[in-house]
């Protein structure tokens, strides 16, 4: 495969800015070869939210509020270490920001709007419940003189 694949789209034509993307890279914990404690393979992705041009204003409101509770100083963060190579963590890390951004800025979803239920159904089902009490009732077999 080639280096990192073009811009990780958020939603729609809306995508993260290269630019606005911080890197960086420490050794992960875990298991690897002899190589394990000199490759930087742990990748810790920064992405400042509260000061991006890149997403339309309503959306960054949206992920400001819904991701509060993992932002600091309106930065947010994401970590990939599963790989052992760096730039497959960098992937993941940035498949994981673009997710986590996508789903924090979706749109609320549509109040739902009641819908009144026609009288022939209701009825039927009164009906319905009206009889059934019938047999049960004709079950207890108290009037069986």
């Amino acid at each position: 495969m080639d280096h990192m694949s073009g811009p990780y789209l958020v939603r729609g034509s809306v995508s993260l800015p290269e630019a606005e993307l911080m890197w960086r890279f420490s050794r992960s914990s875990g298991p690897g070869g002899q190589h394990v404690n000199t490759s930087d393979s742990q990748v810790e992705l920064r992405f400042d939210l509260a000061n991006t041009e890149a997403l339309p204003e309503v959306w960054k409101r949206r992920a400001l509020e819904r991701l509060a509770g993992r932002l600091v100083d309106g930065v947010v963060t994401v970590r990939a270490s599963e790989h052992r190579s760096q730039w497959r963590n960098r992937e993941t890390a940035a498949v994981r920001l673009a997710a986590l951004l996508a789903e924090a800025t979706a749109p609320p979803p549509k109040p739902r709007k009641p819908t009144r239920i026609p009288r022939g159904i209701n009825e039927r089902r009164l009906r319905e419940k009206k009889q059934r009490s019938d047999t049960k009732r004709g079950r207890s077999g108290r009037d069986w003189g």
